[in-house]
């Protein structure tokens, strides 16, 4: 059974205060919405420094960098996004999406 510290070790929530409190700038993703095969469930966060720092998932890998890349952009204007990849979206593909689901990723600066 894990410990309840291991679990809080790997909290992407708990990571990101953590990051906070050392003054760093972050941005979480949190897949709001999931449609057919997707490879997250809703509620996946994933956190983003605005060193590129990353930890979590919110699409088992195939989408992180076009997240991160997104999440970086969110750090710098302060403006949240709503991020959409599937497979009939180009993107999507090049991304890596190809389980035959969609996923909606809201992305937004904390602090």
């Amino acid at each position: 059974m894990p410990s309840k510290f291991l679990d809080e070790a790997r909290d992407p929530l708990i990571i990101a205060e953590g990051w906070m409190k050392d003054g760093k700038d972050v941005a979480i993703a949190t897949v709001v919405e999931t449609w057919g095969s997707a490879p997250r469930p809703v509620g996946s966060h994933l956190v983003i420094d605005a060193d590129g720092t990353f930890h979590g998932s919110v699409s088992g890998g195939c989408v992180e960098g076009a997240v991160i890349s997104e999440a970086l952009d969110v750090i710098g204007s302060g403006k949240p996004k709503m991020l959409e990849f599937g497979v009939a979206d180009e993107t999507a593909w090049q991304v890596g999406l190809s389980c035959g689901g969609k996923i909606r990723v809201y992305v937004e600066r904390l602090g």
